[in-house]
């Protein structure tokens, strides 16, 4: 694929058309204060966050969030690549239903009636924005009043999603300009900017979003913030480099024999597999991610501020999450696109009235649960269509029992993988079993070391994934 990268800008569409069959979602508006809706959504951020237990990264406004609401431990994305998981939670369908399986694919010309979060909530009254990247590639506009697209790292930046080998390249490409090179290359750390860079783009959207709650805040609105970091290009202020310096950043342990256990397929997409890599490159690659990580904290911390100024805590759900997970060597993998759990795994942290401020959730949810989720706690008509489940009684009693586990895909080029997680295990198929099939049991081996499909002691435990696999995929 190839690198670009085109400069900042700002363009503010206002749209007031709402689609015939979005109307006839709506039921009459409920009476008395409806609450407000925070989507916020960074691209590429995984789990190493200070709440989740990471002992490096300094993630203040993320660890504020999470005391003032419900973490979820184990929170799923339906499909590791933005297009297919941000398709899927927008609409509350599984990525094998809508077809959307890559960066291209427009849900809305496959299938026209489906009635995407933000359409449920703009018939029902709200009034709806997107600031930044919620849906991928600016798909599907019609279904905001406000759309602000804050370019410099939207869709472009999918196309340089994984770090190369070597860093070179021959020929006419290596004439490019060092800002281009760089796109491509996200372990270089000479990112590091200015704090006026016209690059830092969460930096507008953060601002965008103040100005849009101070001028909504006395009606219900549902705004979604889709900050681009820690998306490649890994572009951050300089102080929050100096945060990191690559000595010493912990490096993922991966045993000699780690792959052999594993199917082809799993670490099939050769430019994310890297156990050649050089250890310089792999303690540069964590260092510039966390210094996005820590770049886009200060970011919501000042969507929080803003919050805090206008009183609007305690009648606004704040539902905090990324679109999938980023390896950190894992494996020796690196980037998203895998059925790993740092690949599949998102951070989630939902701040409601109802919920128990500062609670830790060990239940599993997914992405797909978010739509029936923030509809319930809006008072909103059941989605017309979805497969996900409200986890609304987990915000209130976040320990009690559930019986769910998450389903996650991902296509290679000639092969499909189909993942189950429980909170205890992950059993994936890939080519429905005919190109390998992996299980891994996190309370004994939490780095998915060991592949257990063909333990004879696991055969209770396969069989009854399996029968969670082939039940989540009817």
């Amino acid at each position: 694929m190839r690198s670009t990268f085109l400069p900042v800008w700002v363009v503010a569409v206002l749209l007031s058309w709402v689609p015939c069959d979005v109307a006839l979602a709506a039921d009459a508006p409920s009476k008395g204060p409806r609450p407000n809706v925070l989507v916020i959504v960074c691209d590429d951020l995984n789990t190493h966050i200070g709440c989740y237990g990471d002992p490096i990264v300094r993630t203040p406004n993320m660890d504020r969030l999470a005391r003032r609401g419900v973490r979820f431990e184990h929170a799923y994305a339906q499909y590791p690549v933005c297009n297919p998981s941000r398709t899927s939670f927008l609409s509350g369908l599984h990525p094998e239903t809508t077809g959307v399986m890559d960066q291209q694919t427009w849900l809305k010309r496959t299938m026209k009636d489906v009635v995407y979060l933000p359409e449920q909530f703009k018939a029902n009254g709200y009034f709806t924005a997107a600031i930044g990247k919620i849906e991928h590639g600016g798909h599907c506009d019609a279904q905001w009043d406000l759309r602000d697209e804050m370019r410099g790292a939207g869709a472009e930046e999918d196309e340089a999603e994984a770090p190369k080998k070597g860093g070179g390249r021959k020929g006419a490409s290596a004439e490019r300009t060092a800002r281009k090179r760089e796109t491509a290359l996200p372990y270089l750390r000479e990112r590091a900017t200015p704090d006026n860079d016209p690059e830092l783009t969460d930096t507008f959207i953060a601002r965008r979003v103040v100005k849009l709650l101070e001028e909504k805040r006395d009606q219900p609105f549902f705004i979604g913030v889709g900050f681009h970091k820690p998306h490649v290009p890994h572009v951050a202020p300089k102080k929050f480099f100096d945060l990191y310096p690559p000595e010493k950043m912990m490096l993922a342990k991966v045993p000699a024999e780690d792959a052999k256990d594993k199917p082809a397929a799993a670490l099939a997409a050769g430019k994310n597999y890297q156990p050649d890599m050089s250890e310089r490159q792999r303690r540069g690659i964590i260092a510039a991610y966390l210094a996005c990580v820590s770049y886009v904290d200060e970011q919501l911390g000042v969507v929080m501020q803003a919050l805090d100024e206008q009183k609007l805590w305690d009648n606004t759900v704040v539902l905090f999450t990324g679109d999938h997970g980023w390896h950190f060597g894992e494996h020796n993998w690196w980037a998203k696109a895998s059925l790993f759990e740092p690949s599949a795994r998102v951070p989630l942290i939902v701040v409601a009235p109802a919920c128990r401020p500062g609670a830790v959730s060990p239940r599993v949810v997914e992405m797909l649960d978010f739509y029936p989720t923030l509809a319930e706690l809006c008072g909103l008509p059941k989605p017309p269509q979805g497969e996900g489940r409200s986890f609304v009684p987990l915000l209130k009693n976040p320990s009690q029992a559930w019986d769910k586990a998450a389903f996650t895909a991902e296509r290679r080029p000639r092969v499909l993988g189909r993942s189950v997680r429980t909170e205890r295990y992950r059993y994936t198929e890939w080519d429905q079993g005919k190109q390998g099939a992996e299980l891994y049991d996190y309370e004994t081996d939490p780095n998915e070391y060991t592949n257990l499909v063909k333990d004879p002691k696991q055969e209770r435990v396969l069989a009854e994934m399996k029968r969670r696999l082939n039940a989540g995929w009817k």
